[in-house]
């Protein structure tokens, strides 16, 4: 499942490629595609057909394009282009001339007849939809988004606030990090990763962290998040990839996650896989024990 990293490189991507362009036409080949678009395909034909697509917007894992001009209906509050990538979603940036991919779902056509954009899916479990954005928000935010909390890479991300909603709750810190509602866009990958880092067991107690360790927990998910996307984010097939195409390369670089039996990078204790919450968690059964509950701090 692609994780922030990984969405920021499509939604630069998009902002570079597809920003201020005005859709001449728009194919849905599969349905199931579009299957979040209450009114069904033709309506999403329909609100696309001549807009302009704005600069793609982010919030943790969730992208989006603001639309301007007939089809987006400003009139009624503003819309927005949501994309949702599923396991194997893919926006692509192509050439009219290159051969549609084998599982290519969504194109759409530009009046300048420049490079088309094209969604692609092998699992269809992504998919894109036109929706109404909250009225007056200059980032066309969906309203389906907007209890999402923002992210660590977001400038306007509050560290205070997020270190006391931490303590305060009532789970386990990886629990706690996949909640969307509290912080955005970290995922199995790089809360497995934030916590090596930290020294933190998966299952420690939210309550028994103390300010500094929350403090710290956040800046290796921060630091983690910046060193993937500085790669192009992380690839272990060929189902995530850029607006390019190209894959992202920070897979060289984990040092927990995936690694079941490899030696810890840090005291050379192999690494454990353990199940979690139907998936799976790594962790260095040395450098981080599950220590006794305390509070304070």
């Amino acid at each position: 499942m692609p994780e922030l990293p990984e969405v920021e490189v499509v939604r630069r991507g998009l902002a570079n490629w597809v920003a201020g362009r005005t859709v001449a036409g728009v194919e849905v080949l599969h349905p199931r595609a579009v299957r979040r678009q209450p009114a069904g395909a033709a309506d999403f034909v329909a609100r696309l057909t001549g807009t302009t697509l704005g600069t793609a917007q982010r919030r943790g894992k969730y992208l989006w394009v603001p639309l301007s001009g007939s089809g987006a209906r400003p009139e009624a509050g503003g819309f927005s282009m949501i994309g949702h990538l599923g396991m194997s979603g893919q926006l692509l940036v192509q050439d009219a001339a290159v051969p549609d991919e084998t599982h290519l779902r969504v194109r759409l056509r530009f009046t300048d007849g420049g490079r088309e954009l094209r969604f692609v899916d092998q699992r269809t479990f992504g998919g894109l939809a036109v929706e109404e954005a909250e009225d007056g928000d200059p980032e066309g935010t969906p309203v389906s988004l907007a209890h999402i909390a923002r992210d660590p890479l977001d400038p306007r991300f509050d560290d205070a606030a997020f270190v006391a909603a931490l303590r305060a709750r009532r789970t386990t810190v990886k629990r706690a990090l996949l909640d969307q509602t509290l912080i955005s866009g970290v995922g199995n990958i790089y809360a497995d990763e934030a916590l090596w880092r930290s020294r933190l067991h998966y299952d420690r107690p939210t309550a028994s962290l103390t300010r500094p360790q929350a403090a710290v927990l956040l800046a290796n998910a921060r630091d983690v998040m910046t060193a993937a996307l500085a790669v192009g984010g992380t690839s272990f097939d060929s189902l995530y990839v850029n607006v390019n195409g190209e894959s992202g390369y920070f897979s060289r670089d984990l040092d927990a996650y995936g690694r079941d039996h490899e030696p810890c990078r840090r005291c050379g204790t192999a690494i454990r896989r353990a199940a979690w919450m139907n998936r799976s968690s790594y962790f260095c059964p040395r450098c981080q024990r599950v220590p006794r509950v305390r509070t304070g701090g």
